[in-house]
């Protein structure tokens, strides 16, 4: 085995800026030059760098081209990390910024051992998550698309008078509605469409998740994970898919802090200062916690539904979840009683659930292979 070459890659769609930093403390830093983002180019890099057998360790930054890059090198029997963007160490004085640079920086730190890389799921599961992701998409899209509907309906002055939208009576109570110059009773159908258009597509991606699910390798963890109050199958099938292999994490505090769930925190001696959660990490994750944690509000009981989702899950799950209704329901009542508002009370329970989920997750990924 030859020198060890750490190479930094600053990857755009098109081009890759490409720096080598040689082993040792002191080892030459410099720039190789922009190259095609084209497999063909990339293999003849790699090819180019690793003569005299050296030990080639790229790295580039986690971003909107994937993958695809860390894949191909790590097929041609080279180490590549891809690096999280958000812990990248930087200079505060620092303001000038290049994709020369970027790529010197990235082969610095690399050969540092400054640089946090993040989890890299296989093909398969990264198809899973996209279907995930594009399920939230849509009910994003959906969320709009009422929003410009009522928009449009309260600048006319047409109010509904029942206490709750989107029901089978407000539905009705469209179709009654009625203007007078016809633009506008256009405009109206033309929004009632989208909103259709919007539901049915949210309803066809959750029939192939729900479809696609068996064959997934951590079908079983989503299962186990519903025996949660308050994780059905989109917030289970959510959280397996952003979070992955959950055994990278040795305590459910590591978890808590990916997910963007732990209090921030700015202190300095004697003087301690802690705000609001850090929303580090993943988002999407911690969005469906959260709204999972409102059914804590109410008191401990097992739903006809959740007693389905218990029915084929071992004693040991099922008693995990148990021990989280009884600690999370107590604890709901009691920040509300202790004056804190029912948002960051939620908050807090959302926390609180990822030590269960995690407690889940490691019993099942822990058994063996049957």
């Amino acid at each position: 085995m030859g020198s060890i070459v750490f190479v930094g890659m600053d990857v755009h769609k098109t081009t890759i800026s490409v720096a080598v930093a040689e082993g040792g403390r002191d080892g030459e830093v410099r720039q190789l030059g922009v190259f095609p983002n084209r497999a063909e180019v990339i293999a003849k890099l790699v090819r180019r760098l690793a003569v005299e057998g050296r030990d080639l360790r790229f790295c580039y930054e986690a971003g909107p081209c994937g993958y695809g890059l860390q894949r191909q090198i790590e097929g041609l029997g080279h180490s590549c990390e891809v690096v999280a963007p958000s812990l990248i160490p930087t200079r505060p004085g620092d303001r000038v910024k290049t994709d020369r640079r970027d790529a010197l920086g990235l082969a610095k730190l690399h050969r540092a051992g400054e640089l946090t890389s993040v989890w890299i799921p296989d093909a398969a599961h990264e198809a899973m998550r996209d279907l995930i992701r594009a399920r939230a998409t849509a009910v994003r899209v959906l969320g709009k698309a009422r929003q410009h509907l009522q928009g449009f309906l309260l600048r006319h002055d047409r109010i509904h008078a029942g206490r709750t939208a989107w029901t089978v009576a407000y539905r009705r109570w469209l179709t009654t509605l009625r203007f007078e110059h016809p633009a506008q009773q256009i405009v109206l159908q033309d929004y009632i469409h989208a909103v259709q258009s919007a539901e049915q597509r949210v309803v066809r991606l959750v029939e192939q998740i729900a479809a696609l699910l068996p064959s997934w390798s951590l079908a079983p963890v989503v299962q186990a994970l519903q025996a949660m109050r308050g994780v059905a199958l989109i917030v289970a099938v959510t959280v397996a898919a952003e979070v992955g292999d959950f055994g990278r994490f040795a305590k459910p505090r590591q978890l808590m802090a990916y997910l963007g769930l732990v209090p921030s925190e700015r202190s300095s001696g004697s003087t301690v200062r802690r705000g609001g959660i850090t929303k580090a990490g993943n988002a999407l994750a911690r969005r469906v916690l959260i709204e999972g944690a409102w059914t804590y509000r109410m008191p401990a009981r097992v739903s006809r539904k959740l007693h389905d989702r218990l029915e084929p899950l071992p004693d040991t799950i099922r008693d995990i979840a148990w021990k989280a209704q009884i600690r999370l329901c107590g604890r709901y009542r009691h920040l509300v009683a202790a004056g804190k508002t029912k948002v960051v009370v939620t908050t807090a329970i959302a926390r609180e659930m990822v030590g269960f989920i995690w407690a889940i997750a490691r019993q099942v990924q822990l058994q063996p292979a049957s």
